[in-house]
């Protein structure tokens, strides 16, 4: 399950922010509306990806979603935090 939310910026083609999370996580829910809101402030586009999906990130990050990337790097897992998250995407 990948969703891909339209970025109003082209030239920032790649998501700055990606997201592993699970269906019918409660964490990804959470960790989902936060991110949603902090990238529709600052205009970044952001994706998501299940790890049921790949095998290989069920079994790295199978117990710590949801997982956040912020730039490729992980940055949060379990919560998102979304004055860490702004400030990362500010730096």
């Amino acid at each position: 399950m990948a969703e891909h939310v339209p970025n109003p910026h082209p030239a920032d083609a790649v998501p700055r922010v990606r997201m592993l999370g699970r269906p019918g996580c409660h964490l990804c829910d959470d960790a989902r509306a936060v991110i949603a809101r902090v990238a529709a402030d600052l205009g970044v586009q952001w994706e998501e990806q299940s790890v049921l999906d790949d095998p290989a990130l069920l079994e790295q990050y199978g117990e710590q979603i949801p997982v956040t990337f912020v730039d490729g790097r992980q940055h949060d897992y379990w919560r998102v935090d979304e004055a860490r998250l702004r400030a990362a995407l500010q730096a």
